[in-house]
């Protein structure tokens, strides 16, 4: 591995770490029975995402510049270029990803309430009132993006192209719509185990929620790394949780 990718590697991992890190803070559902102290439980919850963020690291760094992905902004730091110049063009898009999905998403959860069941509301207002604004900004608008997007969707574009194209040419526009869509479903399919432990009554409007919700996202996000970069995905995830957070407090 050369220098540079060996700064790229290391920069989106020390990134991706702060989110990691921060779920530390989370409360956790630790039983009193348990013989381990609760830092030993809470730094052993850590092992697994760091190994995913890890993973997703390697497979972005080797894949992304195969398929023409790309991290402007960090490419540009491991390279000693012009931040500026990198970050430019990917901040009005994903601000204006962010701003109106966080929007979208919050009018979708107000209209959907009616539809959900009550121990889902009540165990779901609670787990985000335990989840610091920090955390939710480190690991979902950072961690997630460099997983999600920077692993498994350049990991999907790059299969496709292999498979549909032989590794030919450049990765055709279907390869980067079907990885975009594979990776938004499979984001939301992520958030059903989550749904399932905080309600007891699985209807066919959660299952839609959860789906329709965390997947309209992964399809502005997945385009946004496509057409400008991780960052600017980043910053739409970013400004999703933000955006949500402020119009929470405001409507209660």
């Amino acid at each position: 591995m050369d220098f540079q990718k060996s700064m790229l590697f290391t920069i989106v991992w020390l990134m991706g770490m702060t989110g990691v890190v921060s779920l530390y803070w989370l409360a956790l559902p630790i039983p009193k029975e348990t013989q381990l102290s609760v830092t030993t439980i809470k730094l052993l919850a850590l092992i697994q995402p760091t190994l995913l963020l890890t993973l997703a690291v390697f497979i972005g760094g080797n894949l992304a510049p195969k398929v023409g992905l790309s991290a402007p902004l960090t490419e540009a730091i491991s390279q000693s270029d012009s931040w500026l110049l990198a970050i430019k063009p990917q901040i009005l898009p994903g601000i204006v990803g962010g701003t109106v999905s966080g929007i979208a998403l919050f009018f979708i959860s107000t209209w959907w309430k009616t539809f959900l069941p009550a121990d889902f509301l009540a165990k779901g207002e609670a787990l985000s009132e335990n989840t610091p604004l920090l955390t939710r900004i480190l690991y979902g608008g950072v961690t997630e993006e460099i997983l999600l997007r920077w692993g498994l969707m350049t990991l999907l574009v790059w299969v496709l192209w292999r498979l549909l194209q032989r590794g030919q040419g450049v990765p055709s526009v279907s390869c980067f719509v079907m990885a975009i869509a594979s990776s938004a479903l499979l984001f939301a399919l992520g958030h059903l185990p989550l749904a399932f432990i905080l309600s007891t009554e699985i209807t066919s409007s959660l299952l839609a929620y959860i789906i329709i919700g965390n997947g309209f996202f992964g399809l502005v996000a997945g385009y946004l790394y496509w057409q400008y970069g991780l960052e600017s995905a980043a910053i739409a995830h970013i400004l999703v949780h933000i955006v949500m957070a402020v119009s929470d407090r405001l409507s209660s």
